[in-house]
């Protein structure tokens, strides 16, 4: 990997005093607790969709079409606008919601928002869970939507801002370990819960939302502010004396002092979403764009919503759907413990350009299984063992690559790449275009799935890679650099980079 520009170690970069305390690592552990509602409803959404009682009281046009024609092409048996809305309403409500969490998290701090968004997340499981209409389920997602855009818009700026800056990015990705231990819980209770008798699984796993809702509303209550969010808003003797403890040191002057000198420069800035069109913030703005618009057709939340679909889709059947789905949760959750040991050893663009090679060859190999053995018109015949085998191996290596890269950078990246004065909005901006696209896709995969069959696997390989050639080019090495100095990295990154000419021509 060439020399990329940056803030080298050794080149004069600040170096804050601190230690990672066991105060900072409860605080970072229960704050990233946020990322288990995300999660959990990734998981739960495609588990319910295959479970027949569900499909029968609520979609019942699908169910007919899943059971009743035998001669069915099995790209197209899932393919419902309406059954796509049930799960896609709610990232357009996240969408929405993040939008008012960037002023709630700047004018009454990053606590506030998760809050918000652990009580509405909880107040749409419940609704969920008692759901007796289809419009029930719809009102529900939107909540859950609404709790979801509040948490993502402030846990991973809260982890960002608590951590030392040399754990920042194992700190950090607590977050998406939590959504990925979620979505793990989730699919091991719609394995239990399809099992039983009477068909109403479908009611404990919606409604089980609550669990997870309740875990940050209760954190949020009880962890501190942010020392950055108390000095934001005039707090700085309560914000020293919380460095002081967060930071495990006396010496907390320097930082302190940095972070005042933020802070006062974010107060001239009155119109923060202005601001982030300035030409100075192009190239954060550019990452929060691209980042989380690749993060999302990389193809992983069809893998995550629709794993049970997808399996029993190419033939697994409802019960073995299930259980590959568990599979892939626990895949996930070991390789996300891979990125939180490795991402500040090895590096952020290392684990991009890494997992972006690896998920584009199983993307590859999955698209030739699938293509093999059900063409073009959907009918597979008898499926062999080792078929289902191997589909599962190479989803489960696609899922690892994503784990440990895009998975938990997609989150890291952007929020520790922000100025004070224009984090909170430009975190919105992440979080919007994340959900603005997972809506997208969400609504779309089903269709696609049905029109152009196993090519879709194909279609996301392309921007795989595609998003690992942008970020070989674009983007600058992040790790140990402190949150305040991060926007010396873009300065240092065109000006030194070999591929300035490139980067010049992006960021100007």
């Amino acid at each position: 990997m060439p020399a990329v520009g940056g803030i080298a170690p050794g080149s004069g970069k600040k170096e804050y005093p601190g230690n990672l305390t066991p105060y900072v690592t409860v605080t970072c552990v229960v704050a990233a607790m946020g990322g288990l509602i995300f999660g959990y409803d990734i998981g739960i959404s495609g588990g319910v969709t295959s479970m027949d009682s569900f499909l029968r009281k609520f979609f019942p046009s699908v169910y007919r079409k899943k059971k009743e024609d035998s001669t069915t092409n099995q790209y197209c048996q899932y393919d419902s606008q309406k059954l796509t809305m049930f799960t896609s309403s709610l990232y357009l409500a996240a969408l929405a919601a993040s939008l008012v969490a960037s002023w709630i998290t700047r004018k009454f701090g990053r606590k506030l928002s998760m809050l918000f968004g652990g009580v509405l997340f909880c107040a749409g499981a419940i609704i969920n869970g008692l759901a007796k209409a289809v419009w029930m389920l719809i009102l529900g997602r939107i909540l859950l939507g609404f709790g979801i855009g509040f948490a993502n818009q402030s846990v991973p700026l809260y982890l960002s801002e608590m951590a030392p800056y040399r754990y920042r990015g194992a700190l950090n990705i607590g977050f998406q370990l939590s959504i990925t231990i979620g979505i793990l819980v989730a699919n091991i209770l719609n394995y239990f819960f399809a099992k039983i008798h009477g068909g109403w699984g479908w009611r404990l796993s919606l409604g089980g939302a609550m669990v997870p809702a309740l875990i940050i509303t209760v954190g949020s209550l009880i962890l501190p502010d942010t020392p950055n969010s108390m000095i934001e808003r005039g707090r700085h003797e309560e914000a020293r004396t919380k460095l002081r403890r967060v930071r495990g040191v006396y010496d907390v002057d320097e930082e302190f002092n940095d972070l005042v000198l933020a802070s006062e420069e974010s107060k001239k800035v009155e119109h923060p979403w202005k601001n982030l069109l300035q030409r100075k913030y192009r190239p954060q703005l550019t990452m929060a764009i691209a980042i989380p618009f690749f993060q999302q057709l990389t193809g992983i939340n069809v893998i995550m919503f629709y794993a049970p679909v997808l399996f029993d889709t190419i033939g697994f059947g409802s019960q073995a759907a299930l259980m590959s789905a568990v599979i892939t949760g626990l895949v996930n959750v070991f390789a996300t413990l891979v990125s939180i040991y490795g991402v500040d050893k090895w590096g952020r663009r290392f684990l991009f350009l890494e997992g972006g090679i690896q998920m584009l060859i199983c993307q590859a190999v999955v698209a030739a299984c699938i293509g093999a053995k059900f063409g073009v018109n959907g009918n597979p015949g008898e499926l062999p063992k080792w078929y289902a085998v191997v589909v599962v191996l190479f989803i489960c290596v696609y899922v690892a690559g994503f784990a440990w890269s895009w998975g938990p950078l997609g989150w890291l990246v952007p929020s520790e790449i922000f100025p004070l004065e224009i984090r909170s909005a430009a975190q919105s901006v992440n979080v919007s275009v994340n959900m603005l696209f997972t809506f997208i896709v969400a609504q779309v995969f089903l269709t696609m799935l049905c029109h152009i069959k196993f090519g879709l696997f194909l279609f996301f390989a392309f921007f795989v890679l595609m998003m690992s050639i942008f970020v070989y080019y674009f983007l600058p090495e992040t790790k140990g650099i402190p949150i305040e100095e991060m926007t010396q990295v873009w300065k240092s990154h065109c000006m030194e980079n070999v591929k300035s000419l490139l980067c010049g021509y992006v960021f100007g």
